[in-house]
């Protein structure tokens, strides 16, 4: 590996995630952050750079496996043949590896304490006061994970609009058992605000494999209104999601 390339991928890494370079083997060149769990490992080939995950969420490697299901493979890794298809991949990894449970978790629990400690010390002490903390920053860093997660855009429709996506919980914040249930990625879907108002109502739910159920009280005329379809469903769904839309539905069956 020529100083140039092995310049150009640490850079890469710096600039889309991995700002530390960890001691290389040989010709590889291993990428890790302090923001996030995962370190990468890239080598050259001919076709261009060898990329393979080398630690991180348990749940990473499926959704690598999906969002980079048209790249070449060379066993677990896989070969990113230019400079830009590299940055996407760093940059997904990077995403994801903050996005996923337990990472979100942790992020949240350090900046709750670091809000609460700029708090008068009479507001710390108070139960409504760290309550209302915990929910201010939790819905702010379940966005965050969920726009992280589903790359910016709407579950259903792919709509990139940001002011016009929201956080949707399948099961609720109030009803979630832990700051790790409400923060869980995979504990709803990021969706247009039409979608999300319907969803949260459990006016529409989603079956296991992503279609739209859409509940009686919703007229013909409001499903053509909203943009309602058949055809319409959620862009993927992993195992992970399956308990919670399973509750989702319960709540949307028994309306």
């Amino acid at each position: 590996m020529t100083p140039l390339k092995r310049a150009i991928i640490e850079k890469a890494g710096h600039d889309y995630g991995f700002e530390h370079v960890l001691p290389a083997v040989g010709d590889v060149v291993y990428l890790g952050s302090a923001r996030h769990p995962a370190r990468v490992a890239i080598s050259l080939v001919s076709q261009g750079f060898v990329v393979q995950l080398e630690q991180g969420p348990i749940t990473l490697p499926p959704e690598l496996d999906r969002s980079f299901a048209n790249l070449p493979r060379i066993g677990h890794a896989f070969v990113a043949t230019t400079e830009d298809a590299l940055a996407q991949w760093l940059r997904r990894v990077a995403a994801l590896a903050l996005a996923l449970p337990n990472q979100a978790a942790v992020d949240f629990e350090v900046q709750v304490q670091q809000a609460l400690k700029a708090l008068p010390a009479a507001d710390i002490q108070s139960t409504e006061v760290q309550r209302m903390v915990r929910q201010r920053l939790g819905q702010d860093r379940y966005r965050q994970a969920m726009l992280a997660y589903w790359g910016g855009a709407c579950a259903v429709t792919g709509l990139t609009l940001q002011p016009a996506l929201r956080a949707s919980h399948a099961k609720p914040w109030a009803d979630c058992q832990s700051d790790a249930e409400r923060l869980d990625v995979f504990n709803g879907f990021l969706l247009s605000a039409n979608l999300d108002a319907l969803f949260d109502r459990f006016l529409i739910s989603f079956t296991d494999a992503g279609d739209l159920l859409i509940s009686a009280q919703v007229s013909a005329n409001d499903r053509l209104t909203l943009g309602l379809c058949d055809e319409l469903k959620l862009r993927w769904v992993t195992p992970d999601h399956i308990p919670y839309l399973e509750f989702h539905r319960n709540r949307f069956e028994n309306l």
